[in-house]
């Protein structure tokens, strides 16, 4: 079999390259509008309309007010944001619970982590084996002092998309504030604030084909989490900091254009996935899908290979020009198993034998077919010289297709 020449991209859940619409606009704020936005003369206000701009294209493309956007370095920034700033806030009201689930994203299991240390408590809620939070399990977990529900919206590593909608309702209905991690479904799928009914919602550029380090953190008219970066009044006075004027624009203009072209991409993306599931499953023995496919990203395919390590196959892939990870980017230079895998009931073992496929608008139906073929040859060739194969087919076997343990 011969090695594709080209790089076959597909690890777009890890991040995305700049569109070259967006490179213009952010060429063009760099090199034209040199000043300050906050500087009351020409080449100010001509910075400040670059961030005017911007923020009113990431509102319209969630429908929310441009008033209700604040920027911010990261998606984790974001994150860090509305989970510390809410926890800071509500415990003046003697407010200090917590409630998110077992396979968030690191920005959010680590904060919590650390408003654990300060005094604060966290219920972590356990997901399907299919990697769905139930409803009635987050009302469950609602208490007097709880402050915040933060689930995130789709698992960055599964893909599974969650039922945020009817858990804000729930949150609201015991009077609790409501955030969830969009930055894996923002440009992905359709996001709209109003109908999802949260207080916050964080997001971050480079996932769809903007610039890196620009994220930004949606409030709802009456919702502020306190301040993390003190100083000037920029960002309505809530986040300190001279605005990064090329990469507000470039964030801008990338999310008008996935939201633009949004159903047809999510057509493309989810015809790629469904091919790799279906002819992986069928050929490579004991392989499985992890998470369920009824609600699930259209590009994301995460997928086990029993008797074998990530990084290994990661390493063959890497042989035939293919990109893909073992798991979230943020983990990756961990040798622990997925936290999200072994939160859904993956034993530790196959755990670590893991693949994440995502594809992006500009991944091809060759390229998948490509994938396929690689793949039909390296886990077969491997396992032939795995120890850990040959001892563990039992288990491999018992935890079946159909995700029976």
């Amino acid at each position: 079999m011969e090695t594709m020449e080209k790089v076959v991209y597909l690890d777009n859940a890890a991040t995305t390259a700049c569109a070259p619409e967006v490179l213009a606009v952010m060429t063009q704020a760099l090199s034209g509008a040199c000043g300050n936005p906050s500087s009351h003369y020409s080449v100010g206000y001509e910075a400040k309309e670059f961030v005017d701009t911007g923020r009113a294209q990431v509102a319209k493309a969630i429908n929310a007010s441009p008033a209700e956007i604040f920027f911010t370095g990261c998606g984790s920034e974001a994150d860090n944001w509305a989970v510390k700033g809410t926890a800071f806030t509500k415990a003046r009201q003697n407010k200090k619970h917590l409630i998110t689930s077992a396979f968030e994203h690191h920005a959010i299991m680590h904060s919590m982590a650390a408003l654990e240390r300060m005094g604060f408590e966290v219920t972590y809620i356990k997901p399907t084996p299919e990697g769905y939070i139930r409803p009635e399990d987050v009302e469950a977990a609602i208490r007097p002092d709880t402050a915040l529900v933060s689930i995130m919206m789709a698992n960055n590593e599964i893909g599974t998309i969650q039922p945020i909608k009817e858990i804000a309702e729930i949150a609201h209905k015991h009077g609790v504030w409501m955030h969830t991690d969009a930055v894996q479904a923002v440009g992905t799928i359709p996001v709209d604030v109003k109908e999802l009914g949260v207080d916050m919602l964080s997001m971050s550029a480079h996932k769809f084909n903007g610039p890196k380090g620009m994220g930004a953190l949606y409030c709802r008219k009456g919702i502020w989490p306190q301040n993390l970066i003190d100083g000037g009044s920029q960002e309505a006075r809530h986040r300190a900091g001279t605005e990064n004027v090329a990469g507000i624009a470039g964030m801008g203009k990338a999310l008008e254009m996935a939201v633009a072209h949004l159903d047809e991409r999510m057509a493309h993306e989810k015809e790629l996935r469904d091919y790799v599931i279906d002819r992986v499953l069928k050929n490579i023995p004991e392989a499985r899908l992890n998470g369920g496919l009824e609600h699930r990203l259209p590009g994301n395919a995460n997928i086990s290979f029993p008797g074998l390590e990530g990084e290994t196959i990661l390493l063959d892939l890497d042989m035939h020009n293919i990109c893909a990870s073992t798991g979230s980017a943020c983990n990756s230079d961990s040798l622990d198993p997925s936290h999200v895998l072994l939160s859904i009931g993956v034993p530790e073992e196959i755990g670590h034998g893991s693949m994440r496929f995502t594809f992006g608008p500009q991944n091809t139906m060759e390229e998948a077919k490509y994938l396929c073929d690689v793949l039909e040859e390296v886990i077969p060739r491997r396992r032939a010289m795995s120890c850990m194969w040959l001892q563990g087919q039992n288990t491999a076997r018992q935890f079946s297709l159909k995700g029976e343990n």
